[in-house]
């Protein structure tokens, strides 16, 4: 019988709970309201912000003018103060005289604030955010809602060249760390209507501004969805750099090949979004992140559409065997000095060998010694400052291998494959792709020292296994290689001239292929078939 007491007693409770919670939800949606008093609505500032001093409430009232007194709140140091005054200046002409008769307050205080820049904020979240957004909130007594006016300012970096990425044909101008400032630049190169901005706001704390770019008719409308699905489900504390929504977003977690293409210039994004990509513009940094790319487009630098077709393509074959060499010069130096010493002619050989009769390390803790010295001194000439970097960088290199070849630790063969490795490494445009590189050259290195070419066979294999089933925002990664599509073969290894590239790379789904007239023939092929013709 207590027992049946009990069962009925917990069922009743269980259903007054939803009834409980739905009454508390509707409490706190109805406390989140604005109250039109004006003291209200500073009391719930002053509780949300706290006594910060870069918080600025300033009171306004006119005892002559009636009840109607106003206050603004914005945060120093993300204002301009030049604005501010002129938008103070605004609010009190004629105040003495503005609320005779039965003009609405509201009515009047619109009129005078400008705009373009105003937004109605009508819940106690929505006026916190705007004061944190760097907006100037206006607080009315008696109107049951605030008004938000953008006048941003404070210090920020100008439009400068960008640093990572330099080219010496193109548009010297990089992304800010201000994403409007981006989002403009963006626009003024591709001057369309498709052009689209989703906004999303990341990070409990940090309250990060993502704008996801693309171009409406051209991207492809799954990948779009994807790619703000994936955002929505980021929770966490902050995001400070593009970095963050990277890691959070992309495929092949485990992988060390990028999957998502990072890059400061306006250019780039312009012309990725142009071919149907996704572009991440993230607040606080000039890095944005384009989406989804192949293993192709991190050895293209956007200096190959500016160069001449012909060079555009030498330059990218120097490119893939400069990925090659930094790949496997060092293992295959290991494996033929230490296994496969038939392969080397006699001549080299004997030269060779006599460099290594006084050094007593084996080929491979010499590589890995010449390596790990080199990328420590890398490292070293990025952190130290600017002015003695690079001195640093190149004074420790060649005095720390002229003393360890003198010193008879490596040999002058090894030194100059390390510096040619290293060489190679920094022809690669992507940063993101030639550290992963830089990873991968180790792993190939040991199985050299133990297994010889055999070993770096056996690491080839699974790292081109992995590129195959590899895949970025359902792309596959070695696309269009594999799987082989021809049309894409125009602008892999071989940069075709623009007349020639009349269609899109084909991604997936893809809904507008043709970018440029099908008729259109460059001028030298139209004066030959001029010439060919008989009727002429």
């Amino acid at each position: 019988m207590i027992f049946k007491l009990l069962k009925m007693l917990l069922f009743r409770s269980r259903q007054k709970q939803p009834q409980v919670e739905a009454k508390n939800q509707a409490n706190v949606s109805s406390s989140d309201t604005i109250s039109p008093l004006l003291k209200s609505k500073l009391a719930v500032l002053k509780e949300r912000m706290g006594t910060s001093s870069d918080f600025i409430i300033r009171e306004i009232s006119d005892t002559s003018s009636g009840p109607y007194p106003f206050a603004i709140s914005y945060i120093d140091g993300l204002i301009d103060q030049g604005l501010l005054a002129d938008l103070m200046e605004s609010l009190t002409s004629d105040f003495g005289n503005s609320f005779q008769g039965d003009v609405d307050p509201a009515i009047w205080f619109k009129d005078k604030l400008p705009v373009g820049n105003l937004n109605v904020v009508s819940s106690e979240k929505q006026m916190v955010n705007s004061i944190l957004e760097g907006r100037v909130l206006v607080m009315i007594h008696g109107v049951q809602e605030a008004y938000a006016v953008s006048i941003l300012g404070g210090q920020r970096r100008g439009v400068e060249e960008p640093t990572s990425q330099t080219v010496v044909r193109g548009p010297k101008e990089g992304f800010t760390e201000d994403i409007s400032t981006n989002t403009a630049m963006l626009r003024r190169r591709i001057r369309s209507a498709d052009l689209s901005f989703e906004s999303r706001i990341v990070g409990k704390y940090t309250q990060t501004k993502i704008s996801v770019a693309y171009i409406k008719g051209i991207a492809n409308p799954d990948v779009v969805k994807e790619v703000l699905s994936r955002i929505d489900m980021i929770q966490t504390d902050s995001i400070l750099e593009s970095g963050y929504i990277e890691e959070f977003i992309q495929d092949g977690v485990r992988s060390t090949f990028p999957t998502i293409y990072n890059t400061e210039r306006p250019d780039t994004v312009a012309g990725g979004l142009l071919e149907g990509l996704v572009a991440i513009l993230v607040d606080g940094t000039p890095f944005t992140l384009i989406a989804p790319v192949t293993f192709f487009r991190f050895i293209v630098s956007s200096e190959d559409y500016y160069q001449r077709y012909d060079l555009a393509t030498f330059l990218r074959i120097i490119r893939f065997v400069s990925f090659f060499v930094a790949l496997l010069l060092p293992s295959i130096y290991i494996a033929t000095t230490t296994f496969h010493q038939e392969m080397l002619p006699t001549t080299l050989l004997i030269a060779l060998a006599a460099q290594r009769e006084s050094t007593p390390l084996p080929a491979l803790l010499e590589a890995l010694v010449m390596e790990i010295t080199f990328e420590v001194i890398r490292e070293a000439g990025v952190r130290m400052p600017r002015a003695i970097g690079p001195a640093i960088s190149i004074v420790g290199a060649l005095v720390l291998g002229q003393a360890a070849v003198q010193a008879g630790i490596v040999s002058a063969a090894m030194v100059i494959v390390v510096s040619f490795t290293a060489i190679s490494n920094f022809v690669l445009p992507a940063i993101n792709m030639a550290a992963a590189v830089r990873l991968l050259r180790f792993i190939l290195m040991f199985l050299a020292g133990t297994m010889g070419l055999f070993g770096i066979l056996a690491g080839l294999i699974p790292i081109l296994a992995h590129l195959a089933s590899l895949q970025s925002f359902g792309v596959p990664y070695l696309m269009p290689l594999a799987p082989f599509n021809k049309n894409n073969m125009k602008d892999v290894i071989y940069r075709a001239p623009w007349w020639k590239m009349k269609t899109r790379p084909v991604m997936i789904g893809d809904n507008n292929e043709v970018r440029q007239s099908a008729n259109h023939n460059s001028f030298s092929e139209q004066a030959t078939d001029h010439n060919k013709d008989p009727m002429r």
